[in-house]
This record gives structure tokens, C-alpha cells and sequence, in this order.
């Protein structure tokens, strides 16, 4: 797909969730709050003594997995999904680089996936969220962490591209 009509695609839908859910996007927001109430269940009085985690539970009158980033990410899986399906795309492999084992492939992606959320949590918000989001409405917070992302990645990157040539 050219990518310019991908991102003209992505503004139309972050537009979309402005005017029809009142936010924008966001896949952190969904993870949290399902460990937010994951936890609750094995341990209350520690959710409700974290600020953190008892914003996500509230006062018990909403369950905290009706949210909205909730529905957004089950929706973006099962399409991402169906897409594959469709284009028949979807098989169980790792794809790796000619110099990469399975295991090196598998440890770099947890240690990339690990690093960003730590990012993630640090700046409260993921890539969706701060970049897509926080960027579109020009906050300054999202912006630094959109460049604190591409450097971090130009940084690492040549340590990395080497398992895939």
C-alpha cells in the first residue's frame, strides 16, 4: 500500500474516533486496564492503594473492561485478523533475518516490546496514544516523545539490522 494513502487513512480514522467517541486513539490505555482489573481480583486493597491502578477500576460502577480503548484494540485484532484471513496471510511462522535463530528473533522482539512499554508507562501513553494522538493535537509531551522513540530507534538500529541481512 503507498504509504502516503495509508496515512491520509489513519488521520480519516483518528478523525473518526474525535468525532464520534469524543478521544482519540490509544492500545496502553487497554492493557492497563485490563491488569488494572486482572490484579483487582487477586489483590483489591493493593489496586485501590495505587493511583495508578485504581483510576482504571473507578468506583465500581463501571466494569473497567467496558472502556473504550478496550473495544478499540479487540476491534483492530479481529480486523487485523480478518485482513490476514482474506489475504490469506495468516500462518504461525517467526520472521527472522538469515543470521537470526528463532530464539535470538524471539529475545530481541520481548526486549524491544519490554523497552517500549517501560517508554510507554514512563511517558503514560504508548505510540498510538502519544504519537498518533497526543501529536495530532500538538502536545509538546507527545512530540518529545516521538523524537525520543525515531532516536532511540536510529540508536539501536545498527546493533539490530545486521541479524537481518
Amino acid at each position: 500500500m503507498n504509504p502516503y494513502l495509508a496515512g491520509i487513512g489513519l488521520g480519516l480514522v483518528l478523525l473518526a474516533a474525535f468525532v464520534t467517541m469524543g478521544r482519540g486513539l490509544g492500545a496502553s490505555g487497554a492493557i492497563n486496564a485490563f491488569v488494572a482489573w486482572a490484579l483487582s481480583l487477586v489483590a483489591p486493597a493493593h489496586v485501590a492503594s495505587r493511583d495508578f491502578l485504581a483510576d482504571y477500576i473507578g468506583d465500581g460502577t463501571v466494569h473497567p473492561l467496558k472502556a473504550w480503548l478496550v473495544f478499540q484494540v479487540l476491534g483492530v485484532a479481529i480486523g487485523a485478523f480478518v485482513s490476514g484471513l482474506l489475504a490469506h496471510r495468516v500462518r504461525a511462522t517467526v520472521e527472522r533475518g538469515p543470521r537470526a535463530t528463532v530464539a535470538l528473533r524471539l529475545a530481541l522482539a520481548f526486549a524491544g516490546g519490554a523497552t517500549m512499554a517501560f517508554g510507554a508507562a514512563l511517558a503514560r501513553g504508548c505510540t498510538s496514544g502519544q504519537a498518533l494522538t497526543g501529536g495530532a493535537l500538538l502536545n509538546a509531551g507527545s512530540w518529545a516523545f516521538m523524537i525520543s522513540v525515531f532516536g532511540g530507534a536510529y540508536a539501536v538500529a545498527w546493533v539490530v539490522r545486521r541479524q537481518w541481512r
